[in-house]
């Protein structure tokens, strides 16, 4: 998009907002500048909205504004939730008594730590507006995490600008319809700039929102490639999980989470547990759905989505989805934030899969550099066997057979350490099919409870999931 056209749609939503005299504020921004207030300073008419602007950069000052922080770290939710609390209060205390009586308030606050000179950490920070939807409304919440991409802060802080600018607007107009305010997010932001990979709704007119979809959306809108879910569904952000932690995944469709995926987990814990430096407290276990197991088209089921969320909370997992189909993308997504061990947990089919040179169609360097970016430090793949029934027997590492222009490459991941077959495998549980788990659970109660576990089959029966007829 050319910048004047760009700069005029940003600049136009500022001024929507300015000539809207029902609505009025303030805007505090820490770390990057004060390019929000800004863009509604350039539009013209902002003394119709901006009550207030502020930075406040110096510790000490904005400790005596907002309160000290215990943790001493500034750009937090913990921070950002004590900056509107404050505004808020201090803007509807102030001029509720003198404004018309149709005004809806509202704050606007932002603590991030953009790119600097001196510094080389993640340029990251947290956003949000407290506003009123109507007039004498309690107030409603919308936040996000968001991480900055651009190279220089300069880049950093008018790409932020812009994001503030489609946050207030986008919530004042669009909160009947939360999917819309996420898709407004990214209005006149060229891809690749901003990520947000939070996002929490609260207050009237949100009392109804399942967060955990309106996270899944930013997936869907492109808006980040990742989100997270600790083992009691509360989303997460993915840099406070992943950090300086060892890294087991297991990645399916979990359509139902069976005893053979326990057994996986089980035996993939197992042998990671065995590398010399795993410290067992600063490793996460995680089962991972793509994007693609989860949309038909271009629609998601929002009830599959859950009820597989829920199914893999019960069990002590922490979740995430993503968007990354190829192995080595999932790898450096987490290399963003840990240098330790990294282990995949797979089965058969899946390594059939990664050795099939068509899955890496359109990849330059091909299959050799797929490998080149998965394997290279600390990353290994778990191998679970399965059956063949034909022949009745195992298949495992070391008698998969790949195809004859891959057997040499196959071998020296093999001998060298990469591809680790997990030996310790429940042999009763290799007949259990998950298509057939699932197509039998469409025909009510059966032998596929014996397949799950017991509370999964519960939750299955008692709340009709993935297409229960009983």
């Amino acid at each position: 998009m050319p910048e004047r056209e760009k700069i005029h749609n940003t600049l136009h939503k500022a001024l929507e907002i300015n000539l809207d005299n029902c609505k009025y504020g303030t805007i505090v921004e820490i770390g990057a500048g004060q390019e929000v207030a800004r863009n509604f300073f350039r539009a013209g008419g902002a003394a119709g909205t901006v009550a207030k602007t502020m930075s406040a950069y110096d510790m000490q000052v904005s400790d005596d504004i907002y309160g000290a922080e215990e943790s001493r770290r500034y750009v937090s939710r913990s921070r950002l939730i004590k900056m509107l609390d404050k505004e808020y209060t201090a803007v509807t205390e102030l001029l509720t008594p003198t404004r018309p009586k149709n005004t809806t308030f509202f704050s606007y606050a932002a603590t991030v730590t953009a790119k600097s000179y001196l510094q080389k950490n993640e340029c990251h920070g947290w956003i949000g507006i407290r506003l009123q939807l109507y007039r004498e409304a309690a107030p409603s919440d919308i936040i996000l995490h968001v991480r900055m991409l651009d190279n220089d802060g300069g880049a950093q802080q008018e790409a932020l600008g812009v994001l503030g600018v489609n946050l207030i607007h986008s919530a004042f107009h669009h909160f009947t319809k939360p999917k819309k305010i996420i898709e407004a997010l990214g209005d006149d932001l060229e891809p690749g700039r901003i990520e947000i990979d939070m996002i929490h709704f609260s207050g009237p007119y949100f009392e109804e929102i399942e967060n955990r979809l309106m996270n899944l959306h930013l997936v869907h809108s492109n808006l980040t490639h990742g989100i997270m879910f600790n083992p009691q569904g509360e989303v997460q952000i993915p840099s406070e999980l992943l950090y300086k932690k060892n890294i087991l995944v297991i990645r399916g469709s979990f359509t139902p989470l069976t005893k053979v995926h326990l057994d996986m987990t089980k035996c993939g814990k197992h042998h990671f547990s065995q590398i010399q430096s795993i410290d067992g407290d600063k490793t996460l276990v995680l089962a991972e759905l793509t994007m693609a197991s989860l949309t038909v088209g271009d629609q998601i089921d929002d009830a599959d989505f859950l009820a597989r969320v829920d199914m893999l909370n019960t069990q002590g997992y922490t979740v995430m989805i993503s968007n990354y189909l190829r192995y080595f993308r999932l790898r450096a997504y987490f290399r963003r934030y840990t240098k330790l061990q990294i282990g995949i947990i797979l089965g058969i089919s899946n390594l059939e899969l990664i050795f099939d040179e068509e899955y890496y169609e359109g990849l330059e360097g091909g299959i050799l550099e797929a490998f080149a970016k998965l394997f290279p430090d600390n990353t290994k793949l778990y191998i679970y066997p399965s059956k063949n029934t034909d022949k009745n027997e195992l298949v495992t590492v070391n008698n998969f057979q790949s195809s004859d222009e891959l057997k040499y490459l196959y071998k020296h991941l093999l001998d060298n350490g990469y591809l680790i077959g997990l030996e310790n495998a429940d042999e009763s549980l290799l007949d259990i099919s998950f298509s057939q788990v699932l197509s039998d659970i469409k025909n009510g109660r059966g032998d596929w409870e014996n397949h799950v576990p017991e509370s999964i089959s519960e939750m299955i029966i008692n709340k009709k999931l993935l297409g229960f007829q009983g």
